[in-house]
């Protein structure tokens, strides 16, 4: 599968999952909102593929799409803000304490931010000490509990920390060429990422304590918080959903079917649901799946 057709396939994943967890929260759907229905909006021309997307501080969907940040209100009018980083390679974008959206410029390497009424300030990163020539390449972000942004280095082997006004400080893991990529906020009030390369879930305290547990080999991606305190997390060559106590202890829950391909169904992106439950895509099997956890 080439790069182009593998993009545009997790695109459509990661909107199902987004469409399938934002229906169950619509509270006050109007009558004709039949569950399961799914509209689409084309992105303006030219922005490229869409990747990550957040709710905004404004009631609209915010994210990022090739050379833009997009902005999409619930009735479908869609708006693209360029990036004045030609090519940065947008990939996650958050919500942040301040009321802007704070996003990653993989190949850009940069994070963004851009307020509500579509205003960006971009923040390069040190390209010390990366592996690659675009830099660091960071890629998924969070808005962490201490009231300052955290994300994933890529290619640096890093997790990042900046502040509201663009601080930055960056925390080694501690394993080298872990590929970190998800990550978000514990049930401890510590940050939780996957570490793909090693098969690792890494815990970093806001004080920058990083400390790793190895749980599989089978490429940990994205991660989330459960209802039940625990973290959840995509192993995307397991065919498995894991389970991880904030105490490091573990457990996996293997898919149903390989979706008839011998790599599996490949798990990637992963979310908590309004209903208690996790969903999440399957790339191979083009389909969203639900995992209880009780």
């Amino acid at each position: 599968m080439n790069h182009s057709r593998w993009r545009s396939h997790l695109t459509a994943l990661l909107t199902a999952l987004i469409a399938c967890v934002g229906l169950l929260s619509l509270s006050s759907a109007p009558a004709w909102a039949k569950a399961g229905t799914i509209t689409e909006s084309p992105t303006p021309t030219g922005s490229g593929d869409p990747i990550g997307i957040t709710t905004g501080p404004d009631g609209n969907l915010w994210f990022t799409a090739g050379t833009d940040i997009g902005r999409i209100t619930t009735a479908g009018s869609v708006t693209a803000f360029p990036i004045p980083t030609a090519s940065s390679g947008p990939q996650g974008i958050t919500a942040g304490p301040d009321g802007n959206l704070w996003f990653t410029e993989r190949d850009g390497n940069k994070i963004g931010r851009i307020t509500p009424s579509g205003a960006i300030i971009e923040f390069p990163l040190p390209k010390k000490d990366c592996r690659s020539t675009n830099g660091c390449q960071p890629q998924e972000i969070t808005a962490g509990p201490d009231g300052n942004l955290w994300f994933t280095e890529r290619a640096g082997n890093q997790i990042g920390r900046i502040t509201t006004s663009g601080s930055l400080t960056e925390f080694p893991i501690p394993t080298q060429s872990s590929l970190p990529e998800g990550i978000t906020v514990g049930p401890d009030g510590n940050l939780w990422f996957a570490e793909f390369n090693i098969g690792n879930i890494g815990r970093i305290t806001t004080a920058g304590l990083v400390t790793e547990f190895h749980v599989s080999t089978s490429g940990p991606w994205g991660i989330t918080a459960g209802s039940d305190g625990n973290l959840w997390f995509t192993l995307s060559f397991g065919n498995s959903i894991g389970r991880i106590t904030i105490g490091g202890s573990f457990a996996s829950f293997p898919l149903p079917t390989r979706c008839g391909n011998k790599f599996g169904c490949k798990p990637l992106g992963i979310a908590a649901g309004p209903d208690g439950n996790l969903w999440f895509t399957e790339f191979n099997g083009d389909k969203i799946g639900r995992i209880t956890t009780q």
